[in-house]
């Protein structure tokens, strides 16, 4: 755990508020990772082992037709699945050949559920063996519903990627990047992990392009076939504040070294994202400042309009503490940000920026709950009169009967929000309701004149 030395637990306990509560985990199931992976890897095909209900979830949760050909489906447990009458082994052998017969992936996943788990199915000891006999690879993930929140899905499946082993291995381990390119500079390997569309991973390459270092892979890339080497001592940084236990297998089994940075959402994430991996690599980082400058001047209109305003966080994607970081620097005050899962030692760099935030806004750091109970937060936010209630759908419409604004914290998992460009949609997503009430109101007042 050397490599995270620099994440003071302590500094953090003294100077931010930590509480949790004993509330539910009221949030998607993990195996909605599904959705934004199997469109991230091109060549994949997602195998969801499960009941009925896992079914029904995934077929109003993704809304694709039967006709679309999506590369995931439901490998539906029966009573004699579940009773042991059947095999496995040759159920699975069945219907990974089916899926190699019609749609020939490069790799299969079999994404493990809440029943796998109760029955204790073996999918760990099948697969290799499996893998072997149909000359496919086969990745099992148990994204199942007993995580904390439905992001951990994804770092469940990169976790499971980031085992698998390299197709070859280099002789020098430590080999540097070495290019004719005079854009790069000669740095050890450095290792990007987070699924983010394609556009993003262009955008952050290029930013870190521009300070002369070369990203040597992404984890998940947009093939499988394409996957990044991972060897020993290579650098690993994530983009998303949920990939923790993906970050800990970069670094107890690849033995990577883990750069703690900040994540890149909002202008200010993104600047700290890069300065920190500049710093890593001993690089003086160039017109960082100016960028951000210069997109805080085109976000001029939108913080305009939250300014001054507040918002509570209810906890549904872990980017909880990334997204209240931004809006703070915006002018929002945060009264309180509920988080289902907190890893203080992933999330410490960011915590520390939320501190440092804070600090030059001369406001004091809200508090953070973990696993809160959501009647106690409808009556505090019944006290505090929120401006905005950034939540899950499932409390969404009836704290907007209530006459309380909201939004759906999942749209910020299904959104472009990384890097410098993009912080307009963060903020885009935020003002809708705000800018939404404006208009009715509007509204309103003139047919109120017209009757008179």
């Amino acid at each position: 755990m050397n490599q995270i030395k620099h994440l003071d637990n302590k500094d953090l306990k003294e100077k931010i508020n930590f509480e949790c509560e004993t509330g539910n985990y009221h949030t998607f199931c993990p195996i909605s990772c599904v959705a934004w992976l199997y469109q991230k890897i091109e060549d994949s095909f997602f195998l969801v082992i499960g009941t009925k209900t896992c079914g029904y979830f995934l077929q109003n949760a993704l809304g694709v037709m039967i006709f679309a050909e999506p590369r995931y489906a439901m490998a539906e447990l029966e009573e004699g699945d579940i009773s042991a009458q059947l095999s496995d082994y040759e159920e699975l052998k069945r219907l990974c050949l089916q899926v190699k017969r019609d749609r020939n992936p490069s790799v299969i996943f079999w994404i493990g559920t809440c029943t796998t788990e109760i029955i204790k199915m073996d999918l760990e000891g099948i697969a290799p063996k499996l893998e072997a006999e149909i000359s496919l690879p086969i990745v099992v993930a148990r994204a199942n519903g007993l995580d904390y929140a439905f992001t951990q899905g994804e770092d469940t499946v990169l976790a499971a990627l980031a085992q698998r082993p390299n197709a070859k291995q280099p002789e020098n381990q430590l080999e540097k990047v070495i290019s004719p390119d005079k854009d790069y500079i000669e740095h050890i390997p450095l290792i990007l992990f987070g699924s983010i569309p394609d556009p993003v991973v262009n955008q952050l390459t290029l930013e870190l392009k521009k300070q002369g270092i070369r990203v040597s892979g992404w984890l998940p890339s947009k093939r499988y076939t394409e996957l990044p080497l991972i060897n020993e001592g290579n650098y690993v940084c994530g983009v998303n504040p949920y990939l923790s236990r993906t970050a800990t297998t970069l670094m107890r089994r690849r033995k990577c070294k883990l750069i703690g940075a900040p994540f890149p959402i909002g202008p200010d994430g993104t600047r700290a994202w890069l300065e920190k991996i500049c710093t890593v690599f001993g690089i003086e980082p160039k017109g960082l400042q100016e960028r951000e400058n210069e997109i805080w001047e085109k976000l001029k209109y939108y913080v305009s309009l939250i300014d001054g305003k507040s918002v509570f966080f209810m906890g549904d994607n872990l980017l909880e503490i990334s997204l209240a970081r931004f809006l703070i620097r915006s002018g929002m005050i945060v009264f309180e940000i509920g988080i289902p899962y907190m890893d203080k030692r992933y999330q410490g760099a960011e915590l520390q920026l939320l501190q440092k935030t804070c600090k030059e806004k001369n406001i004091p750091i809200p508090i953070i709950i973990e696993k809160p109970d959501n009647y106690n937060q409808v009556d505090r936010i019944r006290d505090m009169k929120p401006d905005l209630v950034i939540t899950g759908m499932a409390h969404a419409n009836p704290l907007e009967a209530r006459g309380i604004n909201t939004k759906w914290s999942v749209e910020f998992t299904f959104a472009q929000i990384h890097g410098f460009t993009n912080a307009i949609e963060v903020l885009e997503l935020v003002t809708r309701p705000l800018r939404r009430n404006q208009k009715l109101e509007k509204i309103g007042s003139q047919l109120y004149t017209d009757r008179r």
